[in-house]
């Protein structure tokens, strides 16, 4: 007997939620092609733009950590692990990405190595949070 499966695919990210997540991604990993660009060069002027990409994709990530939280709460009987994990992978993006911007606003000799680390570590988790949120938080098996 061949089992049925339920696909629960409701609906995927609200489309203005969907176009808040797609920018810390490109901002944070520009910043951290920006520091690797400081890193090989010394010129200064990189790690201004790694600061201003930094910034920008922390309001940004903001507004789509705001937006997520708000879809957690409201969720209801709706609401899954995802939705936990999802809101979770961004607050720690934005919390570390905070930092970074507060560790890039120092001297650019005193901003290496953290600054370097700190960006690799930010962009991976803005790697994981668009790919949870554009998987879809409610796709599974049921």
């Amino acid at each position: 007997m061949a089992e049925a499966y339920d696909m629960d695919h409701s609906r995927p990210l609200h489309p203005l939620h969907a176009l808040l997540l797609t920018f810390p991604l490109p901002l944070f990993l520009g910043a951290l092609l920006s520091d690797l660009a400081y890193s090989s060069s010394y010129q200064v002027q990189w790690t201004n733009f790694a600061s201003w990409l930094i910034a920008g994709a922390l309001l940004v990530g903001g507004f789509a950590l705001l937006w997520a939280l708000v879809e957690w709460i409201i969720s209801g009987p709706a609401r899954t692990a995802r939705h936990a994990v999802y809101f979770v992978v961004l607050l720690v993006m934005w919390v570390l990405g905070f930092i970074n911007a507060l560790v890039h606003a120092k001297d650019a000799w005193a901003a290496m190595p953290a600054g370097l680390w700190l960006s690799v570590v930010v962009t991976v988790l803005a790697l994981v949070a668009s790919w949870i949120g554009y998987s879809g938080l409610r796709a599974g098996v049921k």
